[in-house]
């Protein structure tokens, strides 16, 4: 049971570092004064494994059933379809016409 305990351990503390590398790298590109759409994507990239890493080892998604996967695929898609709605009509409205102050 120790053996198992310790594989466990050694595998969570791997991606704690990989969490902590990750971090870095991203106070490093915020440094390097990148354009504004290369440093999002940049970020945004590096934000997706972060949180890849997070959910596949210490939410335990790794180990999970297929089902569990097809439902975070469907939440992943309406999200990005109701944010591409919401950037689809934004962008639809009379030329020259501006929102915000009275």
């Amino acid at each position: 049971m120790t053996d198992n305990v310790a594989v466990q351990v050694k595998g969570y503390m791997v991606v704690f570092g990989a969490l902590l590398v990750l971090t870095a790298l991203t106070v490093a590109v915020s440094y390097a004064h990148l354009p504004t759409m290369p440093a999002v994507a940049v970020g945004v990239a590096i934000a997706t494994v972060k949180a890849a890493l997070v959910a596949m080892f210490f939410m335990h998604l790794n180990h999970e059933r297929r089902l569990i996967y097809m439902a975070l695929i469907l939440t992943a898609v309406l999200f990005l379809a109701l944010i591409g709605l919401t950037l689809w009509s934004e962008g639809d409205h009379v030329p020259g016409t501006t929102f915000g102050k009275w």
